[in-house]
């Protein structure tokens, strides 16, 4: 199988990232992120059933993050490896195809811009509504310089987690390994929460979350100060910030790239975030230095475009070189 992890090669990874850039993420049925979505709610409801009956809550979401990460990584390997005993090019389509829906480049872009267009046009409800297709936090109740906020933290947070963690992933252990990932992550939006329902359940997802973007997490905040120094942002305080301000956050790994895009913007996220009515107060990062505006926006999606960028071609030489 080591051939068909090497179909995502230099000219693999370019044609996914060009796919992405063109096509978006698409709304479709059969889409493996909704498929891995359906089967997460299905294989809860059915662990939840022994419960109380065979094992703790702990350990039954200890085995629903299990049998999903590896369901995802098996139904992968054998789909390339079937579609390319048919044929090799079909093997080859296949493993862009998955490939392709690993990352959420534009479409993350453009729901952030979107937001960005309803707020200078002075229509905070559509700012609002765009704004919870990327976000997890409340937004009904968000002020104009809230809806700012939440925006940019998203972007830098989602620079990480929906694009550079899945190259990586992609990368160094081909497609089954990013989709695997992809499991990981979804797994920790749908049951890693620290609320009565998922603090047992969700505390393997969510741990193997953590471990998961790690690495990732590190190289986008390393990637994005690169960014900001091609932009003519301020790199050096991004660098600055990033030392000093990441591990204030209450993740181990959404500080790194939230604390670069803070310094290279000047400005300072983090405060009171609501989830389901529970007020969440997360720390304060970077400096007050610049106000958030709709530019800061703009800002932080342009550096998520080159920081993805940056990461394609570094991904490019390095499966070049592995070749």
């Amino acid at each position: 199988m080591g051939e068909m992890i090497e179909m995502i090669g230099p000219i693999g990874l370019s044609i996914v990232y060009l796919l992405d850039l063109l096509f978006g993420d698409p709304v479709w049925f059969l889409h493996p992120i909704r498929i891995i979505g359906k089967a997460i709610v299905y294989l809860e409801r059915m662990l939840r059933m022994i419960t109380h009956s065979i094992l703790s809550e702990r350990m039954v979401g200890i085995f629903l993050c299990a049998i999903v990460v590896i369901l995802a990584y098996v139904v992968t390997w054998g789909s390339i490896y079937l579609a390319h005993h048919v044929n090799g090019y079909l093997g080859t389509c296949v493993a862009i195809v998955l490939a392709y829906f690993t990352i959420s480049i534009k479409s993350l872009g453009k729901t952030a811009q979107d937001v960005g267009n309803y707020l200078q046009e002075g229509n905070e409800k559509g700012a609002r509504i765009h704004l919870s297709l990327i976000v997890g936090r409340d937004t009904m109740a968000l002020n104009r310089d809230e809806i700012i906020r939440a925006t940019v933290e998203t972007v830098a947070e989602n620079t990480s987690d929906g694009i550079v963690a899945p190259l990586f992933y992609l990368i160094i252990g081909g497609v089954p390994l990013g989709m695997a990932y992809k499991a990981v992550n979804t797994l920790d939006s749908m049951v890693g929460y620290k609320n009565e329902r998922y603090l047992k359940l969700g505390w393997a997802s969510a741990k193997c979350d953590d471990l998961a973007n790690y690495i990732p997490a590190r190289i986008t905040g390393v990637l994005m100060i690169v960014a900001a120094l091609f932009l003519r942002k301020d790199w050096k305080n991004a660098y600055v910030t990033m030392r000093r301000d990441a591990r204030r956050h209450e993740s181990p790994n959404s500080g790194y790239p939230e604390a670069t895009v803070a310094g290279a913007l000047r400005v300072q996220l983090g405060g009171t975030n609501y989830y389901d009515g529970i007020p969440r107060m997360s720390a304060l990062i970077g400096q007050n230095r610049e106000k958030l505006n709709e530019s800061s926006i703009r800002d932080v999606v342009t550096m998520m475009h080159l920081t993805s960028a940056i990461t394609v071609l570094l991904g490019m030489l390095v499966l070049g070189v592995l070749r």
